[in-house]
């Protein structure tokens, strides 16, 4: 089983079982977002471990080693994206893993449970038309004042979405054109996205337009944008605006 092969047959089977926890009944409320975290975690450690037991590891829910930092491969999970949406059984939750070669992400494999669909670097999709009016996906309950501002300037359609996971698949889909993020996130949150997106043509960077570098020793990546390559040079024009 090749690398890619592995990271959405992960993420499947992880998606799946998040599901099968969620329609126990067993939980409900914050338990339901613990249990979910914890046994897709478990599931996506012990076989990353098993099928891959020289590659480094980081795992939002794990506990974080230097171990990893010595290693060119290491793999970025995040069991649940979006544990609010999980909860709620929305459709905008992931669950993400990327294999990460020498801080690149190269790898990787979106889950969208939620819609019973997984997205792949290995396997791209062909991606729809662009709109003719661009449309940003933003937090559903607390969109970044920069992506607002930067929205208002281009004249875009804002597109409030769950998780990182469903925003950056959402431009990839078709359904949006950019994902403009600024407010704190960690390298689990875009790894895989990262991945897939690249991997179907996209633009993703920071948004000062520097590279994506992950496997760091401090895993926070507080900003970050995905769009459309037509829209890349526009919007990071935008944000330097901001900053002047």
């Amino acid at each position: 089983m090749t690398d890619a092969e592995l990271a959405a047959h992960l993420a499947q089977v992880a998606g799946k079982i998040l599901i099968e926890v969620r329609e126990s009944g067993m939980f409900e409320g914050k338990s339901l977002g613990k249990a979910g975290d914890q046994t897709a975690n478990q599931f996506l450690c012990h076989a990353i471990t098993q099928q891959r037991p020289e590659d480094g590891l980081l795992s939002e829910e794990s506990k974080d080693t230097d171990a990893r930092l010595s290693k060119d491969r290491v793999w970025i999970v995040d069991p649940v994206d979006g544990t609010r949406e999980y909860g709620e059984a929305r459709s905008d939750w992931a669950v993400h893993v990327a294999l990460c070669l020498n801080g690149k992400p190269e790898t990787g494999a979106v889950a969208l449970p939620g819609l019973d669909c997984v997205l792949r670097t290995d396997a791209p999709i062909d991606v729809p038309a662009a709109a003719e009016t661009p449309r940003m996906v933003v937090s559903r309950t607390r969109p970044a004042a920069e992506a607002v501002a930067v929205s208002e300037a281009i004249g875009a359609e804002l597109v409030p979405m769950g998780s990182a996971g469903a925003k950056a698949m959402a431009v990839v889909r078709g359904e949006a054109e950019i994902y403009l993020h600024n407010g704190g996130q960690y390298e689990w949150d875009s790894a895989a996205p990262a991945a897939v997106a690249l991997a179907h043509g996209m633009h993703a960077s920071r948004i000062d337009g520097s590279p994506l570098v992950y496997n760091q020793a401090d895993t926070y990546m507080p900003d970050l944008l995905i769009c459309r390559p037509e829209w890349a040079e526009r919007v990071l024009a935008e944000v330097a605006k901001l900053s002047d």
